[in-house]
């Protein structure tokens, strides 16, 4: 099994999570104004590599140990035409193709790539500490120079997330929260609509983003992502969950690069946007809107990926507790409040309800209560770029 932070498909308490509040129960605290500034989770850091693969060489393992992915950037790819590089995990499970580099030889048919900046193009990411890059020709190349790496991104440890979000937290009480697959059985309709829900990754930094409507529309919060720059920068992975309940064995996940910015705004946190590849990830589902206002007490439910971790579900307020429900439905201004626990990167999940199993709120804030932008107020503003 690849690297994975400690705790990763995990039921119960979250490993190293601080808690807020003595349970569940507790009234909900009051809280007079949103945080100033919302955070992005910090799950990784670019680590300097500007070492070049020749064809002499033909491959190079690119490895930290204990990183959670590896995602390599590269300044230039210099091939021969038919040639390509190969980006994979060691034993083959993950396979990222390019013969050249986007507008310089890459092909249709090759692997998804994201923009950053002024520096060249970035492979998908891999799972786990180690990369292995290799050039593939059926001749023997002496004058082509190969692939200039500009270089990469390593996901961080547990104890390193840890000290990068300190606070990211609102785990109200004990952490209700379960691998998603734990409902499978229990829970099937909830469980159904989380395929719809991926992790997005933005070099470094990680939230939640998911499917809207019947067609290529993603959506996750503004401070997550604003621009047509971070869009393009940007993974959105879905299926990363576990393959058992509490068995720590997360699935790799279908992993596509954004696309198109659509529509973004501050005041009410949310981005709209589109991906690459659209039909490799399109079997796994879609959410709908609601453009009603939350109901008081009604039951919700937020499927997410907290801490960049494989997606957990969030149906009751402790392990075998009550319900989540609406705890107030305006809360500061924008949002709807309540106690289902969330975590840092859980930021652009869908608060569903459970009556209909549409979306509601656009969760953006965690404080206990934790809060989401009523999509009743955002309903208006993207409805003519949806399907539904």
């Amino acid at each position: 099994m690849t690297a994975k932070r400690l705790a990763s498909c995990l039921m119960g308490f979250g490993l190293g999570v601080s808690l807020v509040g003595a349970g569940a129960a507790d009234p909900p605290a009051e809280v007079s104004s949103e945080p100033t500034v919302l955070e992005v989770q910090q799950v990784g850091e670019l680590i300097d590599d500007t070492s070049t693969l020749s064809y002499q060489s033909g491959t190079e393992v690119i490895s930290y140990p204990g990183a959670t992915y590896i995602k390599v950037r590269f300044a230039g790819l210099d091939l021969a035409p038919g040639d390509y590089l190969t980006v994979s995990s060691p034993d083959g499970d993950e396979v990222h193709t390019y013969h050249g580099a986007p507008g310089d030889g890459w092909l249709d048919s090759d692997s998804d790539y994201t923009l950053h900046e002024d520096t060249g193009f970035a492979a998908l990411s891999i799972e786990g500490d180690t990369a292995v890059l290799r050039i593939h020709s059926e001749y023997d190349r002496v004058a082509t120079s190969g692939v200039r790496l500009d270089g990469y991104w390593r996901g961080y440890d547990q104890a390193e997330y840890e000290a990068a979000n300190p606070g990211l937290m609102a785990i109200c009480g004990p952490d209700g929260r379960k691998d998603s697959v734990c409902y499978q059985t229990s829970h099937p309709t909830e469980y159904s609509r989380s395929g719809a829900v991926a992790r997005l990754l933005m070099g470094g930094g990680a939230c939640t983003a998911w499917r809207i409507g019947d067609s290529n529309r993603m959506m996750t919060n503004n401070h997550c992502m604003s621009t047509a720059s971070a869009v393009a920068a940007s993974e959105s992975q879905f299926d990363y969950e576990c393959a058992t309940c509490g068995g720590n064995d997360p699935k790799t996940p279908t992993k596509v690069s954004g696309q198109t910015l659509y529509r973004t705004s501050s005041s009410l946190d949310y981005t709209l946007y589109s991906v690459n590849s659209f039909d490799s990830i399109a079997s796994f589902g879609t959410l709908y809107i609601e453009s009603r206002d939350p109901v008081l007490n009604e039951r919700i439910y937020i499927p997410g990926h907290g801490g960049a971790q494989p997606q957990k579900l969030s149906i009751t307020t402790e392990d075998g507790g009550a319900n989540c429900k609406v705890d107030q439905v305006v809360y500061l201004n924008i949002n709807t409040g309540y106690m289902c626990d969330t975590e840092g990167g859980s930021s652009g999940s869908p608060v569903l309800a459970g009556s209909s199993h549409t979306v509601i709120a656009l969760h953006r804030i965690g404080s206990c209560l934790n809060g989401g932008t009523r999509m009743s107020l955002i309903y208006p503003e993207v409805i003519d770029l949806i399907e539904q």
